[in-house]
């Protein structure tokens, strides 16, 4: 079977109605995420619990894409099936996290920018043979007194923009995601003001670079307050000031936006991007959708608890976040959902 255009994998990961899951932790990250359930970071049980999100039934209703961890794309489902194979049977897309992670910035304190593009041409042509359809690098942007600086940005922007072009001349789909970090006590119109700039230094990036914007998809943070800020925006503000930064800086060439989440509760973060949808009504020339780790997977983990016994209420958990996630793609999430599905 012949291998889909990138411009056809970008358009199905965008797909009305889905979004892509983030499972692509690293080992250290899943370590924390397994050590709140009290469970050992073996690579048995990041495979069991792997296993078990992507086994879920009628998954695909709602979930175009998984991004997978380097270790993940290389283990089996229990039945002796590749993770990737898996998932492409059951028609969603594989994807894979190629970025080494966030470093310290030389001469820019408090700073970061992503590191990962040495050999990134090679790994990525293993990943295209091991099933890979498309790619994720992650930059991370703070916000604090005096930050982030130009340097920061030209820097990260830069990574992000050879990514991209390695990527889409390897044979996969980049996904672009600047993250303007939550952390911080900053208010709303700072946060607007630092996602605009590092959007519209992207764009150049990508220009400079040569990406084909249609075979590309974005995953930017949402225009939030501080996690520390004592004045907490409502959700109709922070739709408006979103949208209002993609209109400015993201060309309609691009294939669509998939949001992250964050570190925002589960349903903040879907009412949040019901809001948007809502509020735009089909009137921007992208989708607006998510691509959600924690805010997927977090109900998933804690019904689990590591016991096979646990696995069909861990899989129904991540049913109905995946469910609720879709509906606020289309703007029809509504909070009561969530109670009629804890009564049922």
């Amino acid at each position: 079977m012949a291998t889909p255009s990138l411009e056809a994998v970008a358009k199905a990961m965008v797909a009305p109605g889905k979004g892509l899951l983030a499972a692509d932790e690293s080992t250290g990250t899943i370590e924390k995420r397994l050590a709140g359930i009290k469970v050992a970071n073996t690579e048995e049980n990041r495979r069991a619990y792997r296993d078990l999100l992507f086994t879920t039934k009628g998954l695909s209703q709602y979930i175009s894409g998984v991004i997978l961890y380097d270790e993940t794309l290389r283990q089996k489902a229990a039945d002796g099936t590749p993770f990737a194979e898996l998932l492409a049977k059951n028609g969603i897309l594989p994807g894979i996290k190629v970025d080494a992670g966030a470093k310290d910035l030389a001469f820019c304190p408090g700073e970061k920018v992503t590191e990962g593009l040495d050999n990134l041409a090679k790994r990525c042509a293993e990943y295209v043979k091991l099933g890979a359809r498309f790619a994720k690098w992650r930059a991370v942007i703070t916000i604090g007194v005096d930050i982030p600086s130009s340097t920061c940005i030209s820097a990260n922007a830069h990574a992000l923009a050879r990514y991209a072009a390695v990527c889409q001349q390897a044979g996969l789909v980049p996904i672009v995601e600047p993250e303007v970090l939550m952390d911080g006590n900053h208010i709303i119109h700072r946060c607007e003001e630092v996602t605009e700039w590092t959007l519209n230094a992207v764009y150049e990036a990508l220009y400079l670079n040569r990406v084909a914007l249609e075979r590309s998809v974005l995953k930017p943070s949402m225009v939030i307050s501080g996690k520390d800020c004592p004045e907490q925006a409502e959700v109709a503000e922070v739709a408006e000031r979103t949208v209002r930064v993609l209109k400015r800086t993201v060309p309609g060439a691009v294939a669509g936006i998939m949001f992250l989440s964050g570190g925002q509760s589960d349903e903040l973060a879907t009412e949040h991007l019901n809001a948007m949808n809502k509020m735009s009504s089909g009137r921007l020339p992208w989708t607006l959708s998510f691509s959600y780790g924690r805010a997927l997977q977090a109900p998933s983990l804690k019904a689990w608890k590591g016991a096979a016994a646990n696995a069909a209420a861990g899989q129904a958990a991540l049913l109905h976040r995946a469910r609720m996630n879709s509906l606020a793609c289309a703007g029809q999430y509504n909070a009561s959902l969530e109670e009629q599905a804890l009564a049922a």
